[in-house]
């Protein structure tokens, strides 16, 4: 920008803000203005170029990449490097196996494994020739496995040492055989991969004959939903998608060839597999992968790695911010740490604390189209949509009756737009171009249900995100909860969010799961949480606690104590069991309390868990 584009800019923004804020603030929003658009304008111009039509896919723009940077270390495994040139010559054999076997385009390969050095290779060389790839959840077995992997419509299964045995344990169970291609020590009924890979040529296919009539559009990878509400959803991620992600995040964190990402997130999800993955390997830097997250070795690691960047989930910054200080977690060279669910609390710590110098939080689902970012590092937002900006941006919050679980209609028949600090759902227009382009799910069904019709207008059609957010005067967004977790108690509505947040701060409480349960013929849902508890607790304490801390109607009625919270592969809280088995004695072995009147939280017993049923106590 020249200097006299500058002034005017400058000039412009001070008329903007002139009288909202009073002269003392003005620079200070300047400021602020100048660095969510330079984030912006950062991140637009990696994927303005993307269209559902182009010819380029995704494994066009990560060959570009090898081409560029063939000799610098693209991933560091398990104390394994490897350049981008020796990551594309696996993905080469990966492709070219696939021709041998007799794979076609369109047709999918399911890849379940753990994070490991060649997984992105995997995918990537299977997609240079056309083939999908569903990106299994290898922390999943049984009945969950099972449905995956028969959503995903795959003849071909990859494993490795870790998930062989989880295979072979539901392969009977499949709607359709299925090949299965291990790089574990073969046994009967699976075929030795690797065997296989060595004779399978490192050049790469021709991408005239291979993909030439593939567009941008067409299905690159299946990406499943995290499960906490019931069995996984297959995400179509199309070519178009899958770059948004990766040229997105290579935007956004304003990455350069000198960086370093430490990964430990796990690569079958899109903040970890795709969002880290190409901000690294789209700007010549370097990724340092991990099987799984570790407390011990992840300061160490960061430091010793000489890493730049991080990429996080929410709960993994509370985990470290829960543990006693050490000199590690200071002792690094991270300008960002980028992810998403980071709560307002941690957010404090973890710059100040742990001394990392920008906190980059964005929102965004695998299956939506809505995505945001809080590129000036508002605490607490998850991204922004400026009044200026709100005809150019395709996010909007509706407002939404909790207990009908519907958006709110006027008279007219269109749904109404949330005001300032009003909760409503969070929905994003849905377009023809790449950012508002909606794929949806395999299953046709599941996909119309997250559409919202007639809006605005009559005939649009609009994505439903599933979760509650507010905004302030500024267009910051906070998120509130996901829309099933707020529930309604005593005429009010309860966020699952907040309480959980209040009660994380009782003494003794380590962990924190908060969900509404129905009380016999009681009207709405009480609250009940579950705790993993540690030195400190006592019931007595907590009932003090929640006295002092939270509104009546807030306050959870029930307590059960579980060793540990069953969490997904990206640390979200599981709660579709805890709300089947609610405060009934006889479904769980965990010790379930009772808040009776007059007392503080008392056993459930058999006896006691009938009374309250039959409405023998006035909550």
């Amino acid at each position: 920008m020249t200097p006299a584009r500058r002034l005017r800019h400058t000039w412009v923004l001070r008329s903007r803000f002139r009288g909202v804020d009073g002269p003392v603030n003005i620079k200070a929003r300047i400021q602020r203005e100048w660095r969510f658009f330079t984030g912006l304008r950062r991140t637009l111009k990696w994927v303005k170029s993307i269209s559902a039509d182009s010819r380029n896919l995704i494994c066009d723009d990560l060959e570009a990449a090898v081409d560029q940077w063939r000799e610098r270390p693209a991933i560091t495994f398990e104390g394994k490097t490897v350049t981008y040139g020796e990551m594309d010559a696996t993905a080469n054999r990966y492709a070219n196996w696939a021709k041998e076997q007799g794979i076609t385009r369109g047709q999918t390969v399911a890849l379940f494994m753990p994070n490991r050095m060649e997984y992105l290779a995997i995918w990537y060389g299977l997609s240079k020739v056309g083939i999908i790839t569903a990106l299994i959840n290898n922390q999943l077995t049984g009945e969950a496995l099972c449905h995956s992997l028969n959503l995903s419509g795959a003849m071909h299964c990859l494993t490795d040492p870790e998930t062989a045995a989880l295979f072979d344990a539901v392969r009977v169970k499949l709607k359709k055989r299925m090949q299965h291609w291990s790089l574990a020590a073969p046994k009967a009924d699976q075929h030795d991969l690797a065997k296989a890979l060595k004779s399978c040529s490192q050049i790469r296919p021709d991408r005239l004959t291979a993909r030439d009539d593939i567009r941008a559009k067409d299905t690159a990878l299946y990406i499943y939903t995290s499960g906490t509400t019931g069995l996984p959803k297959a995400a179509r991620i199309t070519h178009m998608r899958a770059q948004l992600y990766m040229r997105g995040f290579a935007g956004s964190t304003g990455a350069r060839d000198t960086d370093r990402i430490y990964n430990v997130l796990p690569l079958y999800h899109a903040t970890g597999g795709l969002c880290a993955m190409g901000a690294a390997l789209l700007t010549g830097g370097s990724v340092v992968l991990r099987k799984k997250f570790s407390l011990s070795q992840f300061w160490g690691d960061v430091a010793a790695e000489n890493c730049t960047m991080f990429v996080y989930i929410g709960e993994l910054c509370r985990y470290l911010v829960n543990q006693p200080p050490s000199e590690a977690e200071t002792a690094h060279k991270l300008r960002m740490a980028f992810g998403n669910g980071l709560r307002a609390d941690v957010w404090e710590q973890m710059k100040t604390r742990f001394r990392i110098p920008e906190i980059l939080e964005f929102y965004g689902s695998t299956e939506g189209n809505v995505s945001m970012f809080n590129f000036d590092g508002r605490l607490g937002a998850i991204g922004r949509v400026p009044k200026y900006l709100k005809k150019r941006l395709n996010v909007r919050l509706v407002q939404f009756d909790l207990e009908a679980e519907e958006p709110i209609r006027g008279p007219n028949g269109l749904c109404i737009e949330a005001g300032v600090g009003q909760i409503g759902e969070c929905v994003g227009h849905i377009g023809n171009d790449g950012r508002s382009n909606y794929t949806g799910y395999t299953d046709k069904a599941a996909s119309e249900k997250k559409i919202l019709h007639d809006v605005f207008e009559k005939g649009d059609a609009w994505f439903r995100t599933g979760d509650l957010m507010k905004s302030d005067s500024d267009g910051y967004l906070y998120f509130v909860d996901r829309i099933g977790d707020t529930f309604r108690w005593k005429g009010e509505n309860v966020s699952t969010g907040e309480v959980s947040g209040r009660l994380s701060a009782a003494p003794g409480v380590e962990e924190v799961n908060v969900y509404g349960v129905t009380v016999g013929d009681a009207d709405g849902r009480a609250g009940m949480a579950s705790l993993v508890i540690g030195p400190g607790f006592s019931l007595d304490a907590l009932a003090d606690y929640v006295d002092r801390e939270l509104p009546t109607f807030a306050r959870p009625l029930f307590v059960r104590l579980q060793p540990k919270i069953e969490t997904t592969g990206t640390f979200k809280y599981r709660k579709v069991d805890l709300v089947t088995d609610g405060f009934d004695p006889s479904k769980t072995k965990d010790p379930l309390y009772f808040r009776q009147p007059g007392k503080g939280y008392v056993k459930i017993t058999k006896a006691g868990y009938a009374k309250i049923v039959a409405g023998g106590f006035k909550i």
